[in-house]
């Protein structure tokens, strides 16, 4: 029994961790691909559509014991599929992948953490949640966005020096041979206009989470969900890259190692991480697969110092720690959110002032939605 309880706790733990790196590997390759000259929008396109392939037939196996009375092709559900390929897909992927040509794999992660501050903000701006200084989560909420978006200014402004200069000698012939095989960063760079990019692509993604919540709630089926948007969103970013990328050679693939990246991509990206994303939460609940985003800097900062020579600034981890000190902070007033909310009379704790009125105590904030997850 020990054993069992254990494995409960260890083997989430351990494939969020491994899926991080993962991700943080195939970022890199990414970049690779892109200062090699493919485009943006034509990758996206093809790891997308080859993921799409996959991901369509493995949801229904992934859901077919799973019954629901709701049909997917239902008008409203379209509408919101439709919806959820523009800003999960379509603007998203696009924004970012073009914000990673500009800038480094870290920015990318160190940008990936303002997702719950810009899904807080956007749930104030829609009416969905109000700011009560008396409540706990909100005093956390804010405090965490404001470290998060000083985190991302940080981040955008100041570079510093390289952590590891070219200067520093290759302990093995190994690590010495992997710069001239892979990029992580270019000189010049467009790092300003990379962070506009990321932090846009980065928004659609809280607007993708406002949409999947409601659209879960009326088909729970979320693999089937995403196998839908998957496929909308390719559609939606091949006319964009039709017209974007009209020279038919750029649109050409070699077996090499763009092909093998666009395969990867596509089973990673589009069946694996989502799949353990899903048992995970299964397993440990909405908040836990979340709580993994800032392991990627950790990623990030090991493969950047280890591997290559004037690539890492300090600024770049700098802005990406102070970020990920905002993220926690924010998810933590989520979580605290949701606990005051199965108990709104005991976790409230109302501050009396001079204004204080009784009526004022049982008077419960709007609650944001659950803890943010990342598009797949």
């Amino acid at each position: 029994m020990k054993v069992k309880v254990s494995k409960e706790k260890f083997v989430p733990f351990v494939a969020m961790v491994i899926m991080e790196a993962c991700t943080i590997a195939l970022t890199i390759l990414a970049k690779t691909a892109l200062t090699g000259g493919m485009s943006p929008f034509v990758f996206v396109v093809y790891t997308n559509a080859f993921g799409s392939i996959l991901l369509l037939p493995f949801s229904f196996f992934f859901h077919r014991n799973d019954r629901t009375e709701e049909s997917i092709f239902s008008w409203p559900l379209l509408v919101r599929v439709f919806f959820l390929g523009f800003t999960g897909i379509f603007l998203f992927q696009n924004l970012a992948f073009v914000g990673l040509s500009f800038s480094s794999p870290i920015v990318v992660c160190a940008m990936g953490l303002l997702i719950p501050s810009f899904s807080f903000l956007l749930n104030l701006i829609l009416g969905r949640s109000k700011l009560d200084w008396r409540n706990t989560s909100t005093r956390a909420k804010v405090v965490g966005t404001i470290i998060s978006l000083s985190g991302a200014f940080v981040e955008e402004l100041y570079k510093g020096p390289f952590i590891r200069p070219a200067s520093s000698p290759s302990p093995t012939r190994l690590l010495k041979s992997v710069p001239k095989l892979l990029v992580y960063y270019t000189i010049p760079d467009n790092w300003f206009l990379g962070c506009i990019f990321l932090a846009a692509a980065f928004f659609s993604v809280s607007l993708f989470n406002v949409i999947q919540t409601g659209t879960v709630k009326k088909y729970p089926h979320v693999m089937k969900v995403a196998s839908f948007y998957s496929i909308v969103g390719t559609i939606q970013c091949l006319v964009l890259a039709l017209f974007m990328e009209r020279d038919l050679s750029a649109w050409k693939i070699e077996p090499n190692f763009d092909l093998f990246l666009i395969i990867a991509t596509g089973i990673f990206g589009n069946v694996i991480r989502p799949s353990i994303q899903v048992k995970c939460t299964q397993m440990k609940g909405p908040t836990y697969v979340p709580l993994f985003k800032p392991f990627g800097i950790l990623w990030a900062a090991v493969f950047g110092t280890s591997f290559f020579v004037n690539s890492l600034r300090y600024g770049s981890v700098l802005g990406a720690a102070i970020g990920g000190v905002g993220y926690y902070s924010v998810s933590w007033g989520q979580l605290k959110e949701t606990e005051e909310k199965q108990n709104p009379i005991e976790e409230r704790k109302p501050i009396k002032s001079s204004h204080y009125h009784e009526e004022d105590e049982n008077k419960v904030p709007l609650l944001t939605n659950d803890q943010e997850e990342s598009p797949v």
